[in-house]
């Protein structure tokens, strides 16, 4: 409103000063133009006024003008008016001073802009005044028009302010909700609650489901950290327990018994191996945890680790049942890791007798490495969170041949260092039937498969020792 009543006043006073100004300069300058004529009196008293016909006609009849003595009698008018009556007397009545003046005048419906300028004689004496006056009355008519037009843009102006006060409290008050249900969350510390008018489709709605979110993964991070002091305290509070009641034990015997001593040796590298797992994954999430990349043959990796998996006791059969050549980019120790943490996890949850099968493929630049088990598999429900730091399911840690299920970052380390590589860990799994991970990694270069029957003494020679692996390949283009 402010605005607008600034901008009336500048549209209403600058072109009305801009035109008055222009009016009063073409009556100076006519005024000039006639005051240039000779002034003189005659005999019997009147007064002579001599100028050219060309300003006795006068080329607008907008522009008047008129001599008048210093008694009021009119000497000398334009000819533009002689239709004007006789009576219609001076051009303004109240301009006859001895100084300068310039004026409005009305006469009927008609406004005039008369100037008056007295002319003196030798001896400095008033003798006459000139009155040069202009009709404005398009000037004043557009001057009307433009308070008009100022006066309903004031009234939708004033409309439209009244519309904003009554309509932004209902606007606002979704953002009023939103920022009442922040300021409970913030005192109960309550994060499962959830903002209104996540069914909107203007921006408010867009806001709220974007606060919604926000808080949906705040929850789930505070859960994950309450869960994780929880996991790290009852993982670091056993192999304690177990080691400080060996202790104790030794010290009433009074000698060091070699089971204990077995037991100490356990569990303290279980903490070892936790305390490490965890040191990892803070260096990973702080980006301290630098990649060692370079060419890596993953076939040759695979037999690698096949080999290392092969000399652990264990009444679980490991297979290798296909394998491609295929190169990547990567971090040897990293994705031998990455290797041992799934078929370790993998045959740690799969029952005696069963069997964990190893593959590696490729398929439009990229690498697919399945480790599949035979074991009870993981209920549906528990999928998406197996890759949580420190989350076990019941059923998968009851299933361990060893009864013992880890500190559940196995699979966390695992997920993260695919990633790092640019892949992921995809899993399918059926209770009752097993679990199958696959390890998805973008390929360096094709090369060509090589698969034989096994025991063919060519395949021997490519890859040494691998009758002794036992795997068994299949050929195919």
């Amino acid at each position: 409103m402010v605005a607008f009543v600034l901008f009336a006043a500048i549209v209403y006073l600058l072109p009305r000063s801009r035109i008055n100004d222009e009016v009063d300069t073409d009556l100076h300058t006519l005024t000039n133009e006639l005051r240039s004529a000779q002034v003189f009196t005659a005999r019997d008293g009147t007064v002579r006024f001599e100028i050219g016909k060309d300003l006795d006609d006068l080329e607008t009849a907008a522009s008047f003008f008129m001599l008048v003595d210093p008694s009021g009698g009119i000497g000398l008018r334009s000819q533009n008016m002689g239709t004007l009556p006789q009576d219609f007397g001076l051009l303004d009545d109240n301009g006859l001073h001895n100084t300068e003046t310039i004026n409005y005048v009305v006469r009927g419906e008609s406004t005039l802009r008369v100037l008056t300028t007295p002319l003196y004689d030798e001896s400095n004496e008033v003798v006459a005044y000139l009155q040069v006056g202009r009709l404005v009355d398009n000037i004043e008519s557009f001057n009307r028009f433009l308070v008009i037009a100022l006066f309903v843009g004031f009234a939708g102006a004033s409309a439209s302010l009244f519309l904003a006060v009554l309509l932004t409290p209902s606007s606002f008050k979704p953002l009023e909700d939103m920022a009442a249900v922040t300021r409970q969350i913030t005192n109960a510390d309550d994060l499962s609650r959830r903002v209104p008018n996540t069914e909107r489709t203007d921006e408010i709605g867009v806001l709220a489901r974007s606060f919604n979110q926000l808080l949906e993964r705040l929850e789930r991070l505070f859960q994950t950290q309450q869960r994780l002091l929880a996991d790290v305290s009852h993982e670091l509070r056993t192999p304690l327990t177990a080691i400080r009641g060996n202790v104790d034990l030794m010290r009433r015997m009074g000698d060091a018994d070699p089971e204990s001593l077995e037991i100490i040796q356990e569990e303290i590298e279980r903490m070892t191996r936790l305390v490490g797992d965890l040191l990892l994954l803070a260096r990973a999430d702080a980006g301290g945890l630098p990649l060692e990349i370079e060419k890596v043959e993953l076939d040759n990796l695979l037999f690698e680790v096949y080999r290392q998996v092969r000399l652990l006791e264990s009444s679980v059969a490991v297979k290798v049942t296909e394998v491609d050549q295929v190169c990547i980019m990567g971090d040897v120790d990293r994705l031998k890791q990455l290797l041992l943490n799934l078929i370790s996890n993998a045959t740690k949850y799969t029952p005696d007798g069963g069997t964990v099968d190893v593959s590696l493929s490729k398929k439009n630049g990229w690498a697919y490495l399945k480790i599949a088990d035979t074991g009870m598999g993981i209920p549906a429900e528990d999928l998406p969170y197996i890759f949580d730091r420190f989350y076990r399911v019941d059923k998968a840690r009851a299933r361990g041949q060893s009864g013992k299920g880890g500190a559940g970052l196995g699979l966390a380390i695992a997920k993260w260092i695919a990633q790092a590589h640019g892949g992921n860990i995809d899993v399918i799994s059926k209770v009752g039937e097993g679990t199958t991970f696959t390890i998805i990694l973008p390929i360096l270069v094709e090369t060509k498969t090589v698969r034989a029957e096994a025991g063919a003494d060519e395949l021997t020679k490519t890859r040494p020792g691998l009758r002794a692996l036992g795997a068994t390949f299949r050929r195919s283009s």
